[in-house]
């Protein structure tokens, strides 16, 4: 058992320090992050109702939490649909190492990508809206987890849920978009409804508008929120997208 963990976590090591040699794409990923906080919330502070929103950038600092976990952890999925295109996956299964640990060790590897990844945008959302107290920062821990096993498990599902390169880029941009935008990161409650009308509901089952209302009560930005909906709602997330994540990935050792 010791001896599993311990390589596990070998593997994650190992993404990791691969992770840091994108060192151009991680820069601009921060510089995008930075800009959604401070040109959106620039821009639309003097645009937006300040009934439905009073502060613009508060607003959008939580919901900048959740993104930059997206981002993050959705990028072990392209490394593992690059290692089954290039029959990487060949050399994977004859090493010593079961194939439930490469699998758990993969999924761990995104997860600690973006936990990482978020730690300075956290610092950046306590300068903005304040510390929260220390039940709060649990709910935080919480959340952040989650959203990332979420996220690095959706992303390698999407990649090895086929072969095809072309149809596999195509549903990760086509996810990425829904996920990016049919979300509360970006729009508040009532904003949501005038646009998707009966639709708007659909939002509420997202992981990133579950995410972002977590983190907006947690540092104070909104008081009444569902906590028990968001919060088991994330964790009903999370435990099906990893099971997908699991078999997907050991099917393509196995085939």
């Amino acid at each position: 058992m010791l001896g599993d963990v311990r390589l596990i976590l070998f593997i994650a090591q190992r993404d990791l320090s691969r992770f840091w040699r994108y060192k151009y794409w991680l820069a601009g990923q921060v510089a995008m992050n930075l800009a959604d906080i401070l040109i959106f919330g620039l821009i639309f502070r003097g645009i937006v109702n300040p009934v439905l929103i009073p502060d613009y950038i508060k607003f959008i600092t939580p919901g900048i939490l959740s993104l930059s976990i997206f981002i993050s952890s959705f990028s072990i999925g392209r490394e593992v649909g690059i290692e089954l295109r290039r029959e990487v996956t060949l050399y994977l299964v004859s090493l010593p190492v079961k194939r439930t640990v490469l699998a758990i060790g993969r999924i761990v590897s995104g997860v600690l990508r973006g936990l990482i990844y978020q730690f300075g945008f956290l610092l950046f959302a306590v300068i903005i809206l304040g510390m929260p107290c220390l039940t709060r920062w649990l709910y935080i821990l919480y959340t952040s987890l989650l959203l990332a096993t979420v996220m690095a498990s959706l992303s390698i599902s999407l990649s090895t849920v086929t072969r095809d390169f072309n149809l596999q880029a195509t549903i990760r941009s086509l996810m990425y978009n829904i996920l990016f935008f049919v979300s509360n990161i970006f729009y508040p409650e009532t904003v949501v409804k005038a646009r998707l009308g009966f639709a708007s509901p659909i939002v509420n089952y997202s992981p990133l508008s579950m995410a972002t209302s977590i983190y907006r009560w947690s540092f104070g930005y909104i008081e009444n929120i569902d906590l028990a909906y968001n919060a088991l709602g994330l964790l009903a997330w999370t435990i099906v997208i990893f099971i997908l994540a699991y078999k997907l990935y050991i099917r393509n050792l196995v085939g």
